[in-house]
């Protein structure tokens, strides 16, 4: 009999101290021992991959998948194949753009029943934060949600309005009461506009930084006053690092994350509202900064804010577009080409896109090769180059601004607890 269901061997598998050696030996869909790379365990399956790298399959607690309701923009069939071709093994869903939201017991069952057996890989869910359902936050903690989301400024979908200061107020002090999390949308709805006309500057002039400064100062002030933990989503200008650095430094209990269009696009690149999300991405000079602060520790993750659309709301111009990107299965590509360029080596990369998302959302078998953990790899090979075709993604309609790009870094193969996750095996990811 053999001893494992599976060793899978790397002379470049990636640990949190880096690069080495490894034979990484799965039973019962975990982590059951880690071995020199030329340990004879046997087991019923072996997988030699050389010198392409084994990661920790990578977790992204930002997609918005948006089935029931909205299914025709994206559904968990289509979503999670396109999270597993591109390395991600855990996705955690936003409570909007889905008919309903999830922002109570009810919608949360509504939205596990449509998820169930369609999951190529571990799907958890945020709940939503909007006013008048601060009483209801415990229940859906209780429900099993990882935290809340709330905006401060209009969401774009009418069902799930925005929190005022009242109201912001109001819920941190009840996620504090059974120590939750809420995750925040912040831009300052006071400085946001309408576009003056259809042009991207005109679109970036509408929803400037400085909105989503005031709107982190905002949220800073309320953790302090609660003491809730927060985490501000899709960071995209650089002027929120120093309020945030310096809350961090003096103990409030905040994190932040960002995102692969805005470390690796530039306004400067922006061609087609196929690149337009909110907040924007900004230019050039934005980005270098954002890359300080991560490498700093200021922002600690990178997360795909996947937020799809049917194409005919991607036109016809900047002004009148749904404002969304799609990048879930070339995020880990996207980061990396950008990474490799500015000096970063791998194991920062799958810090930021595994260990640190699965922190946040706190799921401990997430987010590393770790004995005890989930066994879930990805098999990576950092050098091999792709182009990207939009028409050839998994995610539901072929729009994404990564279109004919050229990327390093093309993931081969994608294991979820032991199992690889290919085209002819049924879904059978878990709901968490």
């Amino acid at each position: 009999m053999s001893d494992f269901d599976l060793v899978v061997r790397s002379r470049r598998a990636v640990l949190p101290g880096g690069e080495r050696p490894l034979a990484v030996a799965v039973r019962d869909g975990m982590v059951a021992a880690l071995l020199p790379y030329d340990d004879p365990a046997p087991a019923a399956e072996q997988v030699d991959l050389g010198e392409v790298c084994l990661l920790p399959g990578l977790v992204d607690t930002h997609v918005h998948v948006n089935e029931p309701g909205r299914t025709e923009w994206e559904g968990f069939a289509t979503a999670t194949r396109a999270a597993a071709a591109g390395g991600v093994t855990t996705i955690v869903d936003m409570p909007l753009n889905s008919l309903p939201p999830t922002v109570d017991v009810e919608a949360l069952a509504v939205k596990r029943a449509a998820a169930a057996g369609q999951c190529a890989v571990d799907v958890g869910f945020w709940g939503g934060a909007i006013p008048g359902n601060a009483a209801g936050l415990r229940a859906l903690h209780e429900a099993g949600v990882y935290g809340f989301k709330c905006f401060l400024s209009p969401s774009g979908v009418e069902e799930f309005p925005p929190l005022d200061a009242a109201g912001l107020r109001t819920a941190l002090r009840e996620v504090a009461a059974f120590d939750g999390l809420m995750v925040v949308h912040a831009e300052d709805p006071a400085l946001l506009t309408e576009p003056l006309g259809p042009t991207y500057p005109q679109f970036l002039d509408s929803r400037p930084g400085e909105s989503e400064r005031r709107a982190v100062e905002r949220v800073i002030a309320v953790a302090r006053e609660t003491g809730a933990r927060v985490h501000i989503l899709h960071v995209s200008s650089a002027s929120c690092l120093e309020p945030l650095d310096a809350a961090r430094r003096d103990g409030v209990p905040i994190t932040a994350e960002t995102c692969p269009h805005y470390l690796t696009l530039t306004a400067e690149q922006v061609r087609g509202p196929e690149y337009k999300c909110c907040p924007p991405i900004r230019d050039g000079g934005n980005r270098d900064e954002l890359w300080q602060g991560l490498a700093a520790g200021v922002l600690s993750c990178v997360v795909s804010d996947h937020s799809p659309s049917t194409p005919d709301l991607k036109v016809p111009d900047f002004a009148a577009a749904w404002g969304g990107i799609s990048s879930l299965q070339v995020g880990l590509p996207a980061v990396w080409t950008e990474a490799r360029s500015r000096g970063y080596e791998l194991p920062r990369v799958v810090e930021w896109m595994s260990a640190a998302p699965a922190a946040l959302a706190g799921l401990p078998a997430k987010g590393g090769i770790a004995v005890g953990g989930d066994a879930d790899l990805v098999a990576f090979d950092d050098t091999a180059e792709f182009t990207v075709e939009a028409a050839d993604l998994r995610h539901r309609n072929p729009v994404t601004p990564y279109h004919g790009r050229t990327l390093t870094g093309v993931v081969r193969a994608t294991w979820l607890r032991g199992r690889a996750v290919t085209d002819t095996v049924p879904p059978f990811g878990v709901l968490l």
